[in-house]
C-alpha cells in the first residue's frame, strides 16, 4: 500500500457538524476460526467480498524483507480452481473491480460486484484462502512487477523514500524499520519453499477476518460463506513477537540524498503510542491543528503570511504497535531547514502552553464529524473499517463508537499531549536532500 505524503498529511475539510447513522452488522466465527463480519446495505444493488490477513510487512524475517507486501501481488496470480491470468478475466465477466493492498501490520483484499455475483466473490476469496498456486513462475513474474513498482514509486519518484528513511531512523529493534516493499535482493534470494512457508503461515483462516457488505440476503449469505470457506483447514495458531523500543531521549540527526528532488525537505518525527491509545487520537487532532487546509497554523505562518516554505505539514502515521508523528517543510527564498524547524517549534510550544480557543475547538469537532460521516459514506470504507476494527482494535464496534473518543478530546487533553510526545530531545531530525545519481537496487 503506498500513499503519497500530501494524501497522508491531508484530511477532507466540510463545514458544519454532521450526523449519521450507526453501522449495523452481525459478526460470528467459523469452526476453523475465520472471523466473519456481515453488513447489510439495501441503497444500491453492490456487495463487497473482503479478507483481511493479520500479516504486514513487521512479521517478515528481516533477512526477507517485502513477502507481505509480495503477496499482495502473488496471490492474484491463480489457485488450482482458476487458472493462471484468469482471475481479472472473472472479475470483469462480472462486472465487477478487485485489489489489494498492504501496511506493516496486515494485508487486504476485495471485490466489488454487482449484488447478483455475491457467490463468485466468495468462491473466489476462498480459493485464494484454500488453493493458492505458488510455483517458480508466478514467483518469477511477481518478482519482476514488484522490482517495477518499487522503481516506479520509490526509486524514481521525488521524495518517495522519504517514510523508509525516518522509519529506519526511527526504530531500531522493531521491524517498523524497513520499509513494506522491502528488498529486491531478499526476494531475490527467496527460494520457493519459503513462500510457501510464509503462506502456509499466515495466510489461514484463524488469521483473517471476512467481511461482506452491500446489498444482502443474510440466510443466502451465511449459506455461502460455511459452502465456501468451512471446509479450510484451520492453521497453526501465529504468535506475534513484541518488539520493545527505548525511549528517544536526545535528538537524533540523519541525512538522505535523493537524486530526484531538486527542493530540500526538512523533517522533524517523534515516536508516538499504538493507534488504538487515546494519545494517537489526540495526535491525529494535533495534526489537523497545525496543517489541516490553508487556514491551518504552519500554513498560514510559514507559507502564507512569511512565505519561508513552499509546502510544511504535519500528519500522524498510526500503525499497529507504534506510530510516527511527521512533520514536514520545504524552504524557500532565503529559509533554511533549520528555520523552518525553529518556525514549526514555536507553534508546538504555544500548543504545549496555551488551549486552543472555543472556536478552533469547535472548528476541530466539526471536521471529525464530518470524517466520520466521509468514511462511512461507501460501502468499500464501510467494509475495511469493520476489517480494520475488528483485526487490529480488537473492536468492530468501534465502527460507530471511535467518534465518541474524538468528541470527548478535551483542549486540555491536547494541551498536555503535546508536551507528553512532541519535545526536541524526543524525535529524528531528517535533511531530505537533493543528491546525485546512483544506482538503484
Amino acid at each position: 500500500m503506498k500513499k503519497s505524503l500530501i494524501a497522508l498529511s491531508s484530511i477532507l475539510m466540510f463545514s458544519g457538524v454532521a450526523s449519521a447513522q450507526k453501522v449495523a452488522f452481525e459478526e460470528y466465527d467459523l469452526d476453523n476460526g475465520l472471523h466473519v463480519i456481515l453488513h447489510n446495505d439495501q441503497s444500491a444493488p453492490v456487495v463487497i467480498t473482503s479478507v483481511m490477513y493479520h500479516v504486514g510487512s513487521k512479521d517478515e524475517n528481516p533477512e526477507r524483507t517485502g513477502f507481505a507486501h509480495f503477496f499482495e501481488h502473488l496471490l492474484f496470480e491463480g489457485t488450482e480452481n482458476i487458472k493462471r491470468g484468469e482471475w481479472f478475466k472473472i472479475v470483469t465477466a462480472n462486472g465487477g473491480t478487485n485489489n489489494a493492498n498492504t501496511s506493516e501490520d496486515r494485508t487486504y483484499y476485495f471485490e466489488v460486484f454487482p449484488s447478483n455475483s455475491l457467490e463468485v466473490g466468495l468462491w473466489m476469496e476462498s480459493e485464494r484462502l484454500m488453493h493458492p498456486v505458488i510455483n517458480q513462475i508466478g514467483v518469477d513474474t511477481q518478482n519482476e512487477v514488484v522490482k517495477e513498482e518499487k522503481r516506479l514509486r520509490v526509486d524514481n519518484q521525488p521524495y518517495g523514500s522519504l517514510i523508509a528513511e525516518v522509519k529506519k531512523n526511527m526504530f531500531k529493534v522493531h521491524p517498523y524499520r524497513w520499509a513494506t516493499i522491502g528488498s529486491m535482493e531478499h526476494l531475490d534470494a527467496a527460494t520457493l519453499a519459503e513462500f510457501q512457508a510464509f503462506n502456509k503461515k499466515f495466510y489461514t483462516p484463524n488469521n483473517a477476518v471476512l467481511v461482506v457488505a452491500g446489498q444482502l440476503d443474510i440466510a443466502q449469505t451465511k449459506a455461502w460463506i460455511q459452502k465456501y470457506f468451512g471446509p479450510i483447514p484451520r492453521g497453526e495458531k501465529v504468535t506475534k513477537q513484541t518488539f520493545v523500543e527505548e525511549p528517544i531521549t536526545e535528538t537524533i540527526r540523519a541525512k538522505y540524498e535523493d537524486p530526484n528532488i531538486q527542493k530540500p525537505m526538512v523533517v522533524a518525527s517523534y515516536r508516538t503510542p499504538s493507534m488504538k491509545t487515546r494519545d494517537a487520537r489526540v495526535l491525529d487532532m494535533i495534526s489537523t491543528i497545525l496543517s489541516d487546509g490553508k487556514s491551518s497554523r504552519l500554513y498560514k505562518k510559514i507559507v502564507d503570511d512569511k512565505k519561508m516554505a513552499l509546502q510544511v505539514g504535519a500528519f500522524n502515521y498510526s500503525q499497529e504497535d507504534y506510530g510516527q508523528y511527521i512533520l514536514y517543510g520545504m524552504p524557500q527564498g532565503d529559509a533554511t531547514s533549520e528555520d523552518l524547524v525553529r518556525e514549526i517549534d514555536e507553534e508546538i510550544v504555544k500548543l504545549q502552553n496555551e488551549l486552543i480557543s472555543e472556536k478552533d475547538f469547535q472548528k476541530l469537532q466539526n471536521i471529525y464529524e464530518n470524517n466520520y460521516v466521509n468514511s462511512n459514506s461507501s460501502v468499500e470504507g464501510v467494509a475495511e473499517n469493520l476489517a480494520s476494527f475488528y483485526l487490529l482494535h480488537g473492536d468492530v464496534n468501534l465502527i460507530n463508537t471511535e467518534i465518541e473518543i474524538y468528541r470527548s478530546i478535551t483542549r486540555e487533553e491536547i494541551r498536555n499531549i503535546a508536551k507528553k510526545y512532541l519535545n526536541p530531545n524526543q524525535r529524528l531530525i531528517l535533511d531530505y536532500v537533493p543528491g546525485k545519481d546512483k544506482a538503484q537496487n
